[in-house]
């Protein structure tokens, strides 16, 4: 579990599977994920999220609003079996969008991976449709690269700063 001044990161729990739903199914969310889902592909998600943290020793997690404990959505480390390189990830659900959580939660994401992993480098896929999650990346610091088909969808690598060039 990790923590930021206003999220918490931590393990997926059961009981997220409703919020989590709700972020699958619905359309805004969704989309860009490959979506909408049901609450089944719901499930098999955060299983596989779960299931990473296993095999790799590092992975997705919920967020968490400390003020209210109420699930944000999601951010973290993923590098599943075929994947290019590792990746910095995030989502949230709708209501939300526009908070800066997502920024918060994927800077604390890549700082555990830089400091804790050792990783000497980090991306995100973003599809070029997804301005918002563009944004993100570029309040990282993280610049496209180059584009990629990755699984079928084309999407932009957008590169992480190194982490000798930040203060990690």
């Amino acid at each position: 579990m990790l923590d930021t001044e206003r999220l918490r990161l931590r393990a997926w729990r059961e009981e997220d599977l409703g919020a989590y739903a709700e972020f699958c199914a619905n359309e805004a969310t969704a989309r860009l994920l490959g979506g909408p889902w049901g609450r089944g592909g719901a499930w098999r998600r955060m299983a596989a999220y779960a299931g990473h943290w296993t095999l790799r020793g590092y992975g997705v997690w919920a967020l968490e609003d400390k003020s209210s404990g109420h699930f944000v959505g999601y951010s973290g480390l993923w590098n599943p079996e075929g994947w290019p390189e590792p990746e910095i990830s995030w989502g949230l659900a709708q209501e939300f969008h526009g908070r800066g959580y997502a920024t918060e939660a994927a800077r604390r994401a890549r700082g555990f991976a830089y400091q804790d992993f050792g990783w000497s480098t980090a991306v995100s896929y973003i599809r070029p449709e997804n301005t918002a999650s563009r944004r993100v990346a570029e309040r990282l610091g993280a610049k496209l690269e180059k584009s990629i088909d990755l699984m079928g969808v084309a999407v932009g690598v957008h590169r992480h700063p190194a982490p000798h060039t930040l203060n990690v």
